[in-house]
């Protein structure tokens, strides 16, 4: 048995509660909301210590393959990316991840941590996975219990039981409860309860285990899924057929709450899981009136708010305990005391067929990203940037012409036979039908402005003949 750690990051949610930074399209693990770096990069920067930590495995959705590599480039840091064909919840994405780690060693320590997690002490955090050690080589499953400083809502709780003789400074676990009212989160708090973090330490063979006896089907479809997985543009694929068929449950339901190998190492390491506005301004740093802000705001007579702007210009006036977020295409004006209840919100944007409740005006491609700008009966207009050396399927289009205007940067333009250059200030016309590409040859961004015209704007209407990266039409 090693010593070393093997950290499982889960990156693959989508959440709603930070709409309308965070969409399925761009889910909150990407954001950089609190600093220059996204959740994502700072849990990996966490476990970056190769003394204790192996590189790790990142679980996530095939949407979101390219983002997770494109963050992980920008740290310099190396994953293998581990690719779920659907949405299962976390209790099939750590048994995929623990079948992986057992391949290596069947008593390798998993460390499993969501992306989306903030932790303002890292050195704390890693003491804590040293402390929890002992406990997993024992043969514990081993989670972390935050020591609250509020009467939180928002959390679930445990209850520890006695500490461990074998294993301390980790108890045992008396029990699991769900998300209390206010109450109930003050006598949790006065009688020792601790917040669940929802990450966990194991032994790969132990977790396994416990996973076959109480979800035996679920189980044997991950393995089946690992087994059968494949390579892809250096990601692992499950395989999809056999992941399907693995119940959708998180790893409470299916694995801590009916197991009796759970222990809990009480942690105070400056952690959060950001689960909504509220938390952000917690979070902040503050002015002297108590605001929080990112981005261009201009604040006269408020106080306790927090301003999130990426467009333009915004000013408040004479408010308090609000909470204010502009972007592209959606404004959030919410009590700060209600920015927690986003879900009803956002399932009533999607009740009236609005797509801003998932979807960004900027789009991330792995080439770069697109944005529209304007929309009408037979016309649209787009920004595309082309990240240096990128290029765009070669593809055609059945019911649309495009005109691309280079505004920065150069371009390598293939319209049927001809392939030629384009520089700032020139532009081409794409017909309908015509087979085309895209090429950024520079070493800066290529930026342009594309007008599309015709019958059918959808972003369907591709064929794609080559590409870089094996998407399919929509993607």
């Amino acid at each position: 048995m090693t010593d070393r750690i093997q950290p499982v990051i889960l990156s693959g949610g989508a959440g709603t509660r930070l709409w309308p930074a965070s969409r399925d399209t761009l889910p909150k693990q990407f954001l950089k909301l609190l600093g220059p770096w996204s959740t994502l990069q700072e849990t990996v920067r966490r476990v970056s210590d190769r003394a204790l930590f192996d590189p790790p495995i990142i679980v996530t959705q095939r949407d979101y393959r390219f983002l997770v590599r494109e963050q992980l480039e920008e740290i310099g840091a190396d994953a293998e990316i581990v690719l779920e064909p659907a949405r299962r919840d976390s209790g099939p994405a750590v048994a995929a991840a623990a079948e992986i780690a057992a391949a290596a060693d069947p008593q390798s320590l998993v460390l499993v941590l969501a992306a989306d997690h903030v932790v303002k002490e890292p050195n704390l955090f890693v003491a804590a996975v040293r402390a929890a050690r002992k406990a997993a080589q024992n043969g514990r499953i081993v989670t972390f219990g935050i020591k609250p400083d509020h009467p939180a809502t928002g959390y679930g709780y445990i209850r520890p039981g006695p500490m461990l003789d074998d294993a301390a400074p980790a108890h045992g676990i008396d029990a699991f409860v769900e998300k209390p009212d206010a109450p109930t989160a003050e006598r949790y708090v006065a009688g020792g309860y601790l917040w669940n973090s929802g990450n966990f330490l194991f032994r790969a063979d132990v977790f396994l285990g416990e996973y076959a006896e109480f979800e035996p089907k679920s189980a044997e479809a991950i393995a089946r899924a690992v087994k059968a997985s494949t390579a892809d543009l250096g990601f692992r694929v499950l395989d999809a057929e056999a992941f399907a068929a693995a119940e959708r449950k998180s790893v409470d339901y299916a694995v801590m709450e009916k197991t009796g190998r759970g222990a809990v190492v009480p942690a105070d390491y400056g952690w959060s899981d950001v689960g909504g506005w509220g938390a952000v301004w917690t979070l902040s740093p503050h002015d002297a009136k108590g605001n929080a802000k990112k981005g261009d705001a201009t604040l006269l007579d408020v106080a306790n708010s927090l301003v999130v702007n990426a467009n333009g210009a915004v000013a408040l006036l004479g408010v308090r305990d609000l909470v204010v977020v502009v972007e592209n295409d959606a404004v959030l004006v919410a009590a700060r005391d209600r920015a927690e209840d986003m879900r009803p919100l956002v399932e009533n944007l999607r009740a009236a067929g609005r797509s801003e409740a998932d979807s960004h005006s900027r789009v991330h491609r792995p080439w770069g990203t697109y944005q529209s700008l304007d929309r009408g009966e037979r016309f649209q207009v787009k920004r595309i940037v082309v990240k240096p050396g990128s290029r765009l399927s070669l593809q055609k289009h059945t019911h649309r012409a495009e005109h691309w205007v280079v505004v920065r940067g150069s371009a390598r333009v293939t319209i049927g036979d001809e392939t030629r250059m384009l520089y700032e200030n020139e532009s081409v016309y794409v017909p309908v039908g015509a087979v085309h590409r895209l090429e950024n040859p520079g070493k800066i961004p290529l930026e342009l402005i594309e007008v599309q015209t015709g019958a059918y704007l959808g972003e369907d209407d591709i064929v794609r003949l080559d590409d870089d990266y094996s998407r399919k039409p929509s993607d």
